[in-house]
């Protein structure tokens, strides 16, 4: 059974966008894994096809409606679907490279596109969404958030990439960032390549890049090591 990902928005022409691309792009071709944008406008019950009203108690902005959501939730993901129905929203839970491999390893994703100020927080609840957020920034929308979460999870299904194992030594995959890569020409403007890379001893390859992956992660992301447990002292 392939991977089925369902995502709602107010663009499906954005899909499947870079989706339909290189890896991505030849596993939707063969089948490994499908993919249908629905238009949330479509589920509207008024002439003018409207998916948001003025927020209540007051504020800037629009909010998308309830009723109208849920009838395209009810749509994409009726009762049994054993998929994971996702928010994608700025104040969700970070989405990690753990969660997305549990997503890999799942029958697929239904993904809600936010636009406007939000989603009406009882859609939320009744519907059992799961907000996730790719980061601490704001985008116009749910959209290209959409995209790089499906581009992390179908990378990681059976077959999508030539080599099963090109993921295991990539950043987070072991609590570290990964390791800097090189290759020919040998000498690049006054640059030469650590002479451990072409020492042709496994070992010691190993034994630096797993130092080299330490010391990235200690400079840039040392909450990493904390979470892992691991501490400079």
């Amino acid at each position: 059974m392939s991977f089925s990902a369902s995502v709602l928005t107010l663009y499906p022409e954005m899909f499947p966008g870079p989706l339909g691309l290189s890896l991505a792009g030849r596993a939707l071709v063969s089948g490994t894994w499908s993919l249908e944008a629905i238009q949330i406008r479509d589920f509207a019950s008024d002439r003018h096809r409207t998916v948001d009203d003025t927020p209540a108690g007051g504020g800037a902005g629009m909010v998308m409606r309830a009723d109208v959501l849920a009838s395209a939730i009810d749509h994409a993901s009726p009762e049994g679907d054993p998929r994971p129905r996702l928010l994608m929203s700025p104040r969700g839970k970070p989405l990690t490279q753990a969660r997305v491999r549990e997503l890999a390893a799942g029958p697929g994703i239904v993904i809600v596109c936010g636009r406007f100020e939000g989603v009406d927080q009882r859609v939320i609840d009744a519907r059992g969404l799961e907000e996730v957020s790719v980061g601490d920034f704001i985008l116009s929308g749910g959209e290209p958030a959409a995209l790089v979460l499906l581009d992390a999870v179908v990378r990681l299904l059976p077959g999508v990439m030539g080599n099963a194992v090109s993921g295991d030594e990539e950043s987070f995959e072991n609590g570290l960032l990964e390791h800097p890569h090189y290759t020919r020409p040998q000498e690049f403007e006054g640059r030469q390549i650590p002479e451990v890379l072409i020492s042709g001893n496994h070992k010691k390859i190993a034994a630096w890049r797993r130092a080299e992956s330490e010391k990235l992660t200690r400079e840039r992301r040392p909450d990493l090591l904390e979470s892992d447990g691991t501490t400079d002292g």
